[in-house]
């Protein structure tokens, strides 16, 4: 069986992109593996968007992995806390469950990584699958 993976950090990019990624996985009969990175180490910045503890991301993606399945009662999906930065953490859950499709959002954000955002630009760099780049700004 196929797996797609997406990441989600409590954004509504990641809600956006997660649903996107519901909607290939039931169409095309895969199952969903839903992922929020937490960091490893000592806490970083203050600003820093997403959980900042296992717990907090492992309880984000339980609840988001609820909602998806509400939606789409026929879709398996899974759901887990990843340590490592975001992108780190989608290739590294991509890899253990042999996913065939990493789906993420495509925030705009500034500096070089601008049209894709950061995480998803180093992604693309480093999936072990297909990439699939979700439209989730207006």
């Amino acid at each position: 069986m196929s797996v797609i993976v997406v990441g989600v950090d409590g954004s509504e990019t990641a809600a956006q992109a997660a649903s996107t990624a519901a909607g290939l996985a039931s169409a095309l009969g895969t199952s969903l593996h839903v992922v929020s990175a937490f960091p490893t180490g000592t806490p970083g910045p203050t600003d820093a968007t997403g959980p900042t503890s296992r717990d907090t991301a492992e309880e984000l993606a339980l609840t988001t992995a609820g909602a998806l399945r509400s939606a789409y009662p026929d879709l398996t999906v899974n759901s887990d806390a990843e340590p490592g930065k975001p992108a780190e953490a989608l290739v590294n859950a991509a890899e253990t469950a042999g996913a065939t499709l990493i789906v993420i959002g495509n925030k705009r954000v500034q500096g070089v990584s601008r049209i894709l955002g950061s995480v998803a630009v180093d992604v693309v760099r480093k999936a072990p699958c297909d990439v699939y780049i979700a439209h989730t700004t207006g």
